[in-house]
């Protein structure tokens, strides 16, 4: 990969965007933000430890499909699903959704609280990557419009990427399901993650809309890079560093600090 600063990048962006309607999106942890918000909020909330007796239920249901004990409280369950993830016995893809629904019994104003004092306490703001956002702003000035496209929980996702100049039509986040007002413990799939960031994408945008850029750091990033005419990896992680071939002529964007 090729290391642009946030100038040429920028350039580049500018030259594919002469003509036509596009888009320009970008993930959220470890591309827009150092970190994960959605652990960040999982961690939250298993410290919090009122895990409600749906999401209770349904954690149990998954550990024992993955071959792990179901035994103990909630934040018991949680961590040993957490613990297995982290030592390669549970797959992300589930573990995400988990991340999302998790809150399963409260209310979506009650999460949606809670998701904003995560990010305050976590400091998301002091975490934003200087690089990324420079060339946001250019192509905000230039009237492209910018999505926030990322795995994470939507609540999250919409608090942390409003200190980015993101408002809640330009998220595309994973979604926990509602009867009502109250979280179910399932979620709308497929979530925004692998080549569910692209479908997911596509039905915000559109068939019709290029996607002239697109930025990740990791490998579950790849379908989302690959579908645009310039990717831009942001310090990626070994992962993408590995499967950069996939994405034809993919650039590394210098970090800022």
């Amino acid at each position: 990969m090729q290391l642009q600063s946030a100038d040429q990048v920028w350039k580049r962006i500018e030259a594919v965007a002469r003509a036509g309607r596009g888009v320009i999106a970008t993930d959220g942890d470890g591309t827009l933000w150092g970190g994960d918000v959605g652990e960040d909020l999982f961690h939250a909330f298993v410290g919090h430890g009122e895990v409600a007796d749906p999401a209770l239920e349904a954690m149990r249901r998954e550990a024992r499909e993955h071959g792990l004990s179901d035994a103990g409280s909630g934040p018991d369950v949680a961590r040993r699903i957490y613990a297995a993830y982290l030592a390669g016995g549970f797959p992300e893809e589930p573990v995400y959704e988990l991340m999302t629904w998790c809150f399963a019994g409260w209310t979506r104003d009650r999460v949606a609280a809670f998701a904003r004092e995560v990010v305050d306490r976590c400091g998301v703001k002091s975490r934003l990557h200087r690089e990324v956002l420079e060339v946001l702003a250019r192509a905000r000035a230039a009237g492209i419009p910018t999505l926030l496209v990322s795995a994470s929980p939507v609540a999250i996702v919409t608090a942390a990427g409003a200190h980015a100049g993101f408002t809640v039509d330009q998220i595309v986040a994973a979604h926990p399901r509602f009867d009502g007002e109250v979280m179910l413990a399932d979620v709308e799939r497929p979530i925004p993650y692998g080549p569910g960031k692209v479908s997911r994408l596509l039905e915000r945008i559109g068939p019709d809309v290029a996607l002239y850029a697109a930025f990740g750091d990791n490998a579950f990033d790849v379908p989302l890079l690959a579908g645009a005419r310039i990717g831009v990896a942001v310090r990626p992680k070994p992962r993408l560093r590995e499967r950069a071939h996939e994405v034809a002529g993919l650039v590394e964007l210098e970090p800022l600090g």
